[in-house]
């Protein structure tokens, strides 16, 4: 370790002396950056990098996102749902969305998600002006992935398959007895409003539970243990190998992720690759590379946008005092008077079938040639051809619900739904990209060369269509069109131009510039505003390759190599920074017409629908500009056995949307003037990594880490006005940090009915008449004996945002045939707002989440001049919603009791492996065979745990689908 590997022949003699020469493998890696790939050493722009070893042993998700947390210095994660197929959000320095970048081609993420994580070869993070070369949709960073190519060597066959069980990492706990919510419920009520219709005879009912009508039933175990350990399995079979004339990598997966909500909520993908490249003639190498996937989703049909939200629902909707069906009796569904949160309604016999298909293309055909009589000069041409196909159906039924009736014992129908919902969405995405790229590659003695150029189509349509329908039956899924009742038919392109220029120069391997510029077009701005320029620069100093600096090191091993590294790039971007999937501005906004179907006019005495004047032409919208500083610098110590990395980042963006506020027009032309690129706004923060290898006897290990720090704040917007001093502290956004919630500082809680009673201060608005102890005590911050809008103040990070500060370190070690990997990840600066169901009791009529059972409350709560005990939350209240202060006051929820400013560290993945004798395998024709055990998000130290939450949820009811934690088996065989 820390030296080259080196092969000298005998050449008959016995015995041979070898001069070690010092090496750093780390500085001879190649990373795929714009447009090709370069040694470490050389970078000189911040770029992270992992490799397949990386990503292959994350089987926690069925999406590539979810193989990254914690593993890349710069990148910030948070996966807010755990669903089967879903994906996890990330973010370059929460710059916003990235641009992927998939073998050279530009695709989405929905692309880079679904590729299967067995064939990629690396994934490489362009963070600063090194993404300046992909000039459009580069400003957020890029993230550049490769698939693997086949070696030259004896060709192998590879299997990786794994069998996994996933359980919820934590969901919210609810009572489970009918004694214990009616007793609550009573509570609550009285404190509510003084009095309960539920008596304590009744609750000693409640509390034998012999009845029928008083009995007890667990929703929580119903939903949840349905599909307990539910499976997944992934299995990928690919062989690969070479000789001096081609190569091939073919691959193909096959992945299933069933839920635990039951066995009906299902997510498969099949994925094929195959990379094969050929040299056809002398200085001509051509190659093509296939990638495609069907990916499958299919749940009972239910209503609502997320068909995975009511089984959830059902939890802490239904009360212990309800059951699933009628009398007990599996064929009559009971009539709750909720039954669409019912958990024995949602199947896809009851409720309806949710069902949807992509199918997906990539093709990429590539031909290289070097020209002749012109050492290093080559030129390379690309064709990409895209198609994916989206066919999704759903149908929602009509059904009964029943109640039974004891006297008669029969089972009569007093619910249902008489609306049936019929739904079929056809989207199909094709896109074209063509390159043409010129290289050349030259050393001069101590002077290295390599200069590029490329020319850039991009060419996107997308067809879609969407049709609904109420069908007369369950048993008719064809659509009719008497039954149909909407109809949408859309047709868009878009189309991009680039042209690219890099030239790459170091000395000696001492001094390293690169410069870079893009020029691009989009079809989205006007004519004169169409066309945007998009330099780089970027420069290297490796000091310690300097004479002096290798004198005054001598023979110490402490410092083997440092490398300086600034870079200063501008980028651009065409998407709406508030939301990525949508352009900055509509298609051919900036010519003047009319949008039709819009609006109505009554002609002769009817309705028409018409046409309208879009407004003023919006030609003054162009590109999103970033200007992003970054200084850093590598190094590797200790025998190159320590190296890391280090990086300060500045980014500026111009051309955000704003209006002109010194510019005023008629109210009665009806509409106002367009938005323009007027407002900026900063990015910044710093990054390092470190990462240590060595080996001990025969024991390797290797322990890794980083951390990363990221702010956002907004610099300047055009002509702020306000109307006094109030308003601009409260509103002004000029230097300052963005995501900011506003609300109350929460100081204490009452302790006593006599504190009340003589407090001076109006805490909730009603000369605190609604207060109990318990309540919560805001702080009068500006001193005028009342709170409200004026008592707001900083609070929080921004509902659903990303952590501003994210880490990870690595473990791992081998010992002769076994193995051991460890990795996590956390994140923190981010906030949770404890709303709805997590906020105050029986919210919506349903059940009560276990946290409130930690509450003030009377000794006796019939008795209302018991003592008060001591709690966390405020006396339990029935579903009062934002009714009383301590929910809502003014309008404003948020408060620092309710809002939490998030940190945590989770084991992401935790796996041993074995690897089987060579002697053993080589009797059967096997070449490897290692079995492992692997787990995933197998604990986590974070303060939600109080709450019975996930860490990493957005949705403030707390009922969003958690992460999975699971445990695998897997095999790993070679032939």
């Amino acid at each position: 370790m820390g030296f080259n590997t080196q092969e000298v022949a005998l050449a008959g003699r016995s015995s041979v002396t070898v001069q070690l020469n010092e090496g750093n493998e780390n500085l001879q890696e190649v990373v795929v950056t714009g447009y090709g790939s370069q040694k470490r050493e050389s970078i000189t722009g911040s770029i992270a990098s992992v490799t397949s070893k990386d990503i292959e042993r994350v089987h926690g998700g069925a999406t590539v996102s979810t193989a990254l947390a914690g593993k890349l210095p710069g990148v910030t994660f948070r996966m807010s749902d755990g669903r089967p197929g879903a994906s996890a959000n990330i973010q370059i320095r929460n710059m916003g969305s990235p641009l992927y970048v998939i073998d050279g081609i530009q695709q989405d993420a929905m692309q880079f998600n679904n590729i299967s994580p067995n064939d990629i070869e690396s994934i490489s993070v362009l963070k600063d002006a090194s993404a300046a070369i992909y000039g459009v949709r580069a400003a957020n960073g890029v993230v550049v992935v490769t698939t693997k190519k086949g070696k030259e060597g004896v060709s192998v066959v590879n299997v990786d398959a794994y069998l996994g069980f996933q359980n919820w990492t934590r969901f919210p706990d609810v009572l489970t007895s009918s004694y214990d919510y009616m007793r609550y419920k009573a509570e609550a009520e009285i404190n509510s409003n003084g009095s309960t219709s539920i008596t304590p005879a009744e609750l000693a009912k409640y509390q034998a539970g012999t009845d029928p009508a008083y009995r007890s039933f667990n929703w929580r175990d119903y939903v949840l243990k349905s599909n307990n350990n539910a499976p997944q399995n992934s299995v990928n079979v690919n062989f690969t190998g070479g000789t001096d004339k081609m190569s091939y990598y073919v691959s193909a997966t096959n992945l299933y992720q069933n839920s635990v909500l039951g066995k009906e909520y299902e997510f498969k993908r099949s994925n094929i690759q195959s990379n094969v490249s050929a040299t056809v003639a002398n200085g001509l190498k051509v190659g093509v590379n296939i990638n495609g996937r069907i990916e499958t989703r299919e749940n009972p049909g239910v209503p609502g946008t997320d068909d995975y939200f009511l089984a959830r629902y059902a939890v802490l909707r239904n009360t212990p005092v309800e059951r699933p069906y009628a009398n007990d009796n599996p064929l009559y569904l009971n009539d709750i008077g909720h039954t669409e949160s019912n958990y024995a309604f949602l199947n896809e016999k009851l409720s309806g079938v949710y069902h949807s298909d992509w199918r997906v293309l990539q093709t990429n055909f590539n031909a290289e040639y070097q020209i002749p009589g012109v050492k290093g000069l080559s030129l390379k041409g690309v064709y990409s051809y895209y198609y994916a196909d989206y066919l999704l159906n759903n149908h929602e039924y009509t059904y009964n619900t029943y109640t039974y009736r004891p006297a008669t014992g029969t089972y009569d129908i007093t619910g249902g739904s008489n609306n049936p919902y019929r739904e079929r969405e056809q989207r199909k995405e094709f896109s074209t990209t063509s390159q043409a790229q010129l290289n050349y590659t030259n050393t001069f003695g101590k002077h290295n060369l390599t200069a590029t150029l490329v020319a850039e189509r991009i060419k996107l349509q997308h067809l879609r269509n969407y049709v609904h329908s109420s069908p007369i039956s369950n048993n008719l899924p064809l659509i009719y069109f008497p039954t149909v009742d909407t109809y949408n038919d859309t047709d868009d392109t878009e189309t991009r131009i680039g042209y690219i220029s890099r030239i790459n120069y170091n000395y000696s391997s001492k001094y390293y510039l690169e410069l870079s510029a893009r020029r691009d077009a989009s079809y989205l701005f006007a004519p004169d505003n169409r066309v945007g320029y998009f330099p780089g620069v970027s420069v290297g100093w490796r000091i310690t390759e300097e004479s002096w600096m290798k004198n005054l090191l001598g023979d110490s091993k402490i410092l083997n190599d440092l490398k300086f590294r600034a870079s200063y790039g501008v980028l651009g971007d065409d998407r709406d920074p508030n939301d990525p999937t949508k352009s900055i501005v509509a298609a051919y906004a900036y010519l003047p017409g009319y949008n039709y179907n819009q609006g109505t006019a009554i002609l002769d005495g009817n309705p028409v629908v018409v046409s309208r004047d879009k407004g003023v032409p919006i030609d003054r919208i162009s590109w999103l500009k970033s200007k992003t500083t970054d200084i850093g610098a590598d190094f590797s110590m200790l025998n190159n056995r320590l190296t890391g990395t280090v990086d300060y980042f500045y980014r500026k963006r111009t051309g955000l949307l704003g209006q002109r506020t010194d510019l005023i027009v008629p109210i009665e032309i009806g509409y106002t003037l367009p938005q323009e690129n007027v407002n900026s706004d900063a990015q910044y923060g710093q990054e390092i990594s470190l990462n240590y290898a060595n080996k001990i006897g025969e024991v390797s290990f290797n322990v890794g880490g980083n951390f990363s720090y990221t702010r956002a704040k907004n610099l300047k917007s055009y002509n702020p006005l306000f109307f006094n001093s109030w308003d601009q502290y409260r509103n002004a956004t000029d230097n300052r940090y963005t995501n900011i919630d506003w609300g109350y500082e929460v100081i204490g809680q009452f302790s006593s009915q006599e504190q009340i009673n003589n407090y001076t201060i109006n805490n909730d608005g009603k000369g605190n008449r609604s207060l109990l102890p318990g309540d919560l005590m805001y702080k009068d911050q500006n001193g005028d004996g009342k709170i409200d809008q004026y008592d707001e103040r900083p609070v929080g990070f921004g509902y659903g945002k990303q952590p501003n500060i994210n880490y990870g370190f690595t473990l791992g070690a081998s010992y002769k045939s076994f193995d051991f990997h460890a990795d996590f990840s956390g994140g923190a600066g981010y906030t949770w707002s404890q709303n709805y169901e997590t906020r105050w009791a029986f919210q919506n009529n349903g059940n009560l989440n276990t946290i409130f059972e930690d509450r003030w409350h009377h000794a006796d709560p019939y008795d209302v001049n018991s003592e008060w005990i001591p709690g966390k939350y405020p006396a339990n209240r029935n579903n009062p919603g934002t009714s009383h202060s301590d929910y809502s006051l003014n309008g404003q929820g948020n408060s620092t009791f309710w809002l939490h400013s998030v940190k945590y560290l989770r084991a992401r993945t935790i796996e041993v492996g074995y690897s089987l004798p060579t002697a053993m395998l080589s009797r059967i024709k096997v070449k490897k065979a290692r079995v492992y055990l692997n787990g995933y998000n197998l604990f986590s130290i974070d303060n939600l745990k109080q709450y019975n939450l996930d860490p990493e949820v957005t949705d403030d009811n707390g009922l969003q689908f958690p992460q999975n934690k699971v445990i695998n088996v897997g095999l790993n065989l070679t032939f």
